[in-house]
């Protein structure tokens, strides 16, 4: 409402096509059944095409074919591409009877509403949330404090350390020409870094926040970066929107038994997130990456089989993560032409470097050293806690503690949270804009 007020009239179109739609598909047979569900994923596709995508297939078809036609000036309406899909999940799960259609147009309004997770999800089922609002909720004092402690967490990664990383991000894509090697392998890391924390800190205030008020939501990220395979990486990164593809559109098109159907996939994932070309090759080449890897997996067994298993799995992770990195260029290049002159640059002087050292202004990227320093011990917290959470419960741990202990740390945190958050930035999250 404080955004654009008429943009409003999106959500009650969609809101009102689709409940109407899910009644008629409850009731109707064959056909009819088939035509309203396409009624109702056109409305929502419509609308995100218009938006969305308008533009970006003017452009390409002005450049392509010298025409003329008029581009719109018209601003993306927040979240769009999440709650689109969350409220396309509930008429084609009425449509294939795994959910009844809501007959409460408010309860089915506040589906799509529902304000923790409007605008970047997790992209929520029908079958977790609806039996959830009709749940008359009590206070739960352990439940309250759980949710709370999610969103300090998710707060801590946005701005102790997304917004910290940004500094170093925004300089060196801002201008890819001043630098090269050293300084754009630390802003390409960075930006690793920087996404996740941005991305999965909201999330998990958006879970913490639902905690609070009784709803549970589902995990959207689980230590993606300790993936030891691009196929795992993307069962722990976004998971809700991972499984939106695989069940609504992957599944649908014949699952593994067609090679090219993944590659589909990622492609739309990649288109899913931006009217841009990058956001496509960046698809691609995740959509590339996981094909080629399922081809190979004697190769991964004859690894494991001759090194030490911490050493192999230490290999894994940090090839991963190292592919995923480079393709992170492409995702946060405005242009193909930036990105590529970011990988060129990338690879450029190291000679020099190897006969006169490493200065640390390369790693600084011109920016306060403290700063540097800051940005590497808030990557440390994540990597420790996200290695944490892989090997036990830190709920379940905290719970154990004597209370004393228990709030001291909650207090210490607290404070490191005031010493290392950024507080005047004002940076909004990341995924916002899709």
């Amino acid at each position: 409402m404080a955004f654009i007020p008429a943009y409003l009239a999106i959500l009650l179109f969609t809101i009102l096509i689709d409940y109407a739609a899910g009644i008629g598909i409850e009731k109707a047979e064959g056909r009819q059944k088939k035509a309203l569900l396409v009624l109702s994923i056109a409305a929502n596709l419509g609308v995100l095409a218009f938006f969305k995508y308008y533009n970006f297939f003017i452009f390409n078809l002005n450049e392509a074919f010298s025409a003329h036609f008029s581009l719109l000036n018209i601003i993306l309406p927040i979240g769009l591409s999440f709650h689109t899909f969350q409220a396309m999940s509930y008429t084609i799960e009425v449509y294939k009877g795994r959910q009844k259609a809501e007959k409460h147009l408010g309860i089915y309004a506040l589906y799509v509403m529902y304000y923790p997770q409007l605008v970047a999800g997790p992209i929520e089922r029908p079958q977790n949330i609806f039996p959830q609002l009709y749940k008359k909720q009590t206070f739960d004092y352990e439940r309250v404090v759980s949710g709370l402690r999610l969103m300090a967490w998710g707060l801590f990664k946005k701005i102790a350390i997304a917004d910290r990383l940004a500094m170093f991000v925004d300089t060196a894509y801002s201008n890819v020409h001043a630098f090269q090697n050293v300084s754009l392998v630390v802003a390409a890391v960075f930006f690793s870094f920087q996404i996740y924390c941005d991305f999965s800190g909201y999330s998990d205030i958006a879970v913490g926040v639902s905690r609070v008020i009784g709803i549970n939501l589902m995990q959207n990220f689980r230590q993606p970066y300790f993936a030891t395979s691009l196929s795992e990486f993307w069962r722990r990164w976004h998971i809700s929107l991972s499984t939106w593809f695989r069940d609504y559109v992957y599944i649908p098109l014949g699952g593994n038994t067609k090679g090219g159907n993944l590659l589909i996939v990622f492609l739309l994932s990649g288109f899913w997130h931006g009217a841009n070309w990058t956001f496509i090759i960046w698809g691609l080449i995740h959509g590339i990456g996981v094909l080629v890897s399922r081809r190979f997996p004697q190769m991964r067994a004859d690894f494991r089989r001759y090194l030490p298993t911490q050493f192999s799995i230490f290999n894994f992770q940090f090839s991963i993560f190292f592919f995923i990195t480079f393709a992170w260029i492409f995702f946060r290049a405005k242009t193909l032409t930036e990105a590529l002159l970011f990988i060129q640059n990338m690879g450029t002087g190291w000679a020099d470097i190897a006969k006169k050292g490493v200065d640390l202004q390369l790693f600084t990227l011109g920016i306060s050293p403290i700063q540097l320093g800051l940005a590497l011990v808030g990557i440390f917290i994540l990597l420790l806690v996200d290695a944490c959470k892989s090997h036990f419960s830190i709920t379940a741990f905290l719970q154990k503690m004597p209370i004393f202990l228990r709030y001291s740390l909650y207090w210490t945190f607290l404070i490191l949270l005031y010493t290392m958050g950024m507080f005047g930035t004002k940076s909004a999250f990341i995924y916002f804009q899709f």
